[in-house]
């Protein structure tokens, strides 16, 4: 499967289509959300090439969930910010989107064998109002997230993907948000550190078998060995990433973005899926 590479490239090749893409962004630093950065520029850039959705689901890394996979139905979910240590200006910031109880109804409906249950108390935590505000500024598409059931395994995140693709022929959206490579405890805070091995080693990795749709390799932790666990001490930033995969077919092309190590040991690494 050829890749195309650049913005430039999904411009150009994002055709027309009845099927809507798939998106997977590496968020990062909550920082993004208000500074000026190479990603936040590149969001923004990919929000003007998207085609508008009817809505939005996001699949965050920031909603754990054990047992269960939980829907937010809620009709106007609650700007969630779940770190600390930040700025005054992050807590300061909101993503006032409507939800879509209705949609969100007929999700749970549609993932009925995998233990999916309807949720009213959470609303966007930061692995999605933080992109969400620079591909659609304007807050005005309705999105609902859908969590990720840590105790299961990863194959699991890919049959969730598999099953929600019906939806990209329904509008919507389904938005993917982690990070390929996500080990805080490796982190340097230096200007201009250098990228650890095993970060450069997981995300190429993953490039390489994305591009060859070698999911099976992606979702088999025993081939991925104590890689995947330098890159992921925990696999929370992981999951959203496969949730885009299974999403994906071979009527796909994919497109990176942000292909960049940051701070030593977070995997930037972005892209998207789109029907040919």
């Amino acid at each position: 499967m050829s890749a195309a590479r650049t913005l430039e490239d999904l411009k150009a090749n994002l055709s027309p289509s009845d099927r809507m893409p798939l998106v997977f962004l590496g968020h990062g630093s909550p920082m993004n959300a208000i500074e000026d950065t190479a990603y936040s520029r590149a969001w923004t850039n990919l929000g003007k090439t998207l085609p508008r959705p009817k809505a939005i689901l996001v699949v965050s890394a920031h909603w754990m969930t054990r047992g269960t996979t939980l829907v937010d139905v809620s009709a106007m979910p609650k700007t969630i910010h779940d770190f600390y240590g930040f700025s005054d200006a992050l807590f300061a910031e909101r993503y006032p989107a409507a939800g879509n109880p209705e949609l969100a109804r007929e999700v749970v409906t549609l993932l009925a064998s995998h233990h999916v249950e309807e949720d009213n108390t959470w609303g966007l935590d930061h692995g999605a109002w933080t992109v969400l505000k620079f591909l659609y500024p304007g807050a005005d598409v309705p999105v609902f997230q859908v969590s990720v059931d840590m105790s299961k395994g990863l194959d699991y995140q890919l049959e969730i993907g598999h099953t929600l693709a019906v939806l990209r022929h329904r509008g919507m959206l389904i938005l993917g948000s982690g990070n390929v490579v996500h080990n805080l405890g490796a982190v340097k805070w230096e200007a201009g550190a250098r990228p650890h091995d095993f970060a450069l080693e997981f995300d190429s990795l993953f490039a390489d078998k994305l591009e060859a749709r070698d999911f099976v390799a992606l979702s088999d932790p025993t081939g991925l060995g104590s890689l995947l666990h330098m890159a992921h001490p925990s696999v929370d930033h992981f999951l959203p990433a496969l949730t885009i995969a299974g999403a994906s077919d071979e009527g796909d092309d994919l497109t990176f973005m942000t292909e960049v190590i940051d701070l030593a040991s977070i995997s930037m690494r972005s892209y998207v899926f789109h029907a040919r």
